[in-house]
Order: structure tokens, then sequence, then C-alpha cells
């Protein structure tokens, strides 16, 4: 990161569960965020087609219906809505980290996908272990999701929600030299008077502190939920007190953990933007380095395996024409005998 860069963080509603309605308005945002000089756009937590709120507020048996509707609605990377989203960015010149439900033959995933100003796909990653009943309907990712992505922009990362609150997913992170981070988060807006753990208190603490313990930029972008999304899931007043319209605390932190620009109330709808000074990163690494200057890995050190856990792996034709000789030679050692 060797120059100063314009940022938007979004905080608003998706059009829940609709994905050609939830990209008009990614479009629109994407636009409004280029008009006003931002060099990158980062989305909330599963913003196309929206947050799946429904888990939290039923059994599974009655939730076949809506697992249907959002699975229907769920992005399949490659398709001709994801290239046109693509080309938006490229139209206007802006990169963009994109939230989503993506569809991958019979599994949904948490995704999130960077795209940059030419409409280049430069990564996705998945979450890493769904969070709670998450885990009911998306699948989980490998080592191969905690990566970052070097740039023209700077060393870019993301993680969602509740990945922040997993101490060894956070060093992993740090230890690639993480420059930018996009902290995804859905609304806090479920569970108010049940627990704190999801609060907005806890969960702001959590970018925060990647922040300040990462030393690099967090944009932590928070959808709402919006009143027409209360009337299609809370059918009840038992669901109604589940779940609250509001919940967006979209926020942008710079390295030292202080917040570089004034939040939007909890319901409104807009765009936090930021410039970010690269020179604050030195500032700030010259005081703590978690894996620099102030590790310990001869103490402590972590074992990372980056490596995609692939369900299916095709034998290349060099290998089916090795082990047709009946033998396998491995590098480095003598011939050993196959079965």
């Amino acid at each position: 990161m060797d120059k100063s860069i314009t940022v938007a963080c979004v905080q608003a509603a998706p059009v829940f569960m609709d994905l050609e309605g939830t990209i008009d308005k990614t479009i629109d945002l994407i636009k409004e965020a280029a008009c006003k000089g931002a060099e990158l756009i980062a989305f909330p937590e599963n913003w196309l087609p929206g947050y799946p709120w429904f888990l939290w507020l039923d059994s599974p048996a009655a939730l076949t219906p809506l697992v249907y509707q959002y699975y229907q609605n769920s992005l399949v990377l490659g398709s001709e809505q994801a290239k046109h989203i693509a080309s938006v960015a490229r139209e206007n010149n802006i990169w963009l980290l994109l939230g989503l439900s993506e569809r991958d033959h019979g599994t949904l995933y948490m995704a999130q996908w960077l795209i940059s100003n030419t409409g280049e796909t430069i990564g996705v990653r998945r979450k890493l272990k769904p969070t709670h009943v998450e885990r009911t309907l998306f699948g989980e990712s490998d080592g191969s999701s905690l990566k970052t992505f070097t740039t023209q922009l700077g060393v870019i990362g993301a993680l969602c929600c509740w990945e922040h609150i997993q101490p060894l997913t956070r060093y992993v992170m740090y230890a690639q030299h993480e420059q930018i981070h996009i902290a995804a988060w859905p609304s806090f807006s479920l569970y108010r008077d049940a627990t704190a753990a999801l609060s907005p208190e806890v969960n702001l603490a959590l970018s925060r502190s990647y922040a300040a313990e990462g030393q690099c930029f967090v944009i932590a972008p928070c959808a709402i939920v919006s009143e027409q999304m209360i009337e299609q899931l809370c059918t009840d007043e038992t669901k109604r007190n589940l779940l609250k319209a509001g919940g967006g605390h979209a926020r942008i932190f710079g390295p030292d953990g202080r917040e570089l620009t004034t939040p939007l109330a909890e319901n409104e709808e807009g765009l936090l933007l930021a410039t970010l000074e690269p020179a604050a990163i030195t500032y700030a690494k010259a005081i703590a380095d978690p894996v620099g200057h102030y590790s310990r890995p001869d103490v402590t050190c972590l074992l990372f395996n980056p490596t995609a856990n692939l369900p299916l792996a095709t034998k290349t034709a060099s290998f089916i024409a090795l082990t047709d000789t009946k033998q396998i030679v491995s590098p480095g050692s003598e011939e050993v005998q196959a079965n």
C-alpha cells in the first residue's frame, strides 16, 4: 500500500431473497460510491440475497420453503448475473468486495468475492466455519479461504462475522501482512434481550480490536433489517421479539483502532466514506507488530494448512501411465512396488 485511497462501506438492507432486486440495489450503491470518489466498496455478509435470518427463528423442518427460495436466489459465480456485476465494476472503475450466498451445485457457501476495477475476479473466499444454525444451510470452507490478495490498492483480506472471534484465524490473516481488511457483518438486531454476544457493542469491539491487533485498516460493512423483512419473516409475536428492525452499525477503523468516519444511525441506509493513509500502518507497526518484531515464534507459533480439500481428485495421464507399470516412484526415494 503505497498511496492513500478512498473507500466506501455499505450500510443498507438488501431486497430480501430477491437476487435480481438486490443486484439492482448493488449497482446503485456501486455507482454512488464511484461518484463520491471511492476506489473500493465493501458489502455486508451475504448481501446477496440477504442474510438468512429465518434460520434463527424456527425449526429446520418448518423452513423448507424458505430454504428453497433462498437457494434459488443465491448467486452462481460465472453466471450472467455475476458477469453483469463485474462489468459494472469495470464501467465505474471501482474495486468490489461483495458478500454473497454462493451457489455451487448442490451446496451454498457464505462467500466474499473480490473484483478489480477492470472487472477481473481477483479471488473468492468462503466462511471457514458457519456459525451455529448457519451450519444447517451452508457448507464449510478450508484453509484455502484464509488468504490475502496483493493488489494495486494494497494487501486486501476479508472475513465474515464471527470468524473475527477466532484467534487463530485472525493470526493467519495478520501473518500475511494484511493492510486492508473487510470485516463483513449481517446486522446486529437478533436476540437483543437474550445475549450480549450478538450485540453491536461486543461485535464492534471485535472489528476495532482486529484493526489495533493487526495494525491494518478495517472496513466493516453491516446490513440493516428492514420493516419489509420483519413482515416477511416474523409471522408471530415470538419471532418479532427475536428479530428487530435496524441493526446497522457499519464502521471504518484505522490501524490504531480509531474510527475514521462518523457512523450512520442504525436504521439509516447509506455509505461511509474514508481516506486510508498508508503511513498510519507504518506508525502502528512500529509500536507492535504481532507477526514481526513483537512476535516470539521460538515460544509460540501457528500451524496452518492452506490446502484446498477437493471432494474429487482426477488422475492425470502421467499418473495413470506410471501406475500402469505397477511401480510408483517417489522423488528422492527408491522405486516401491505397487500392490
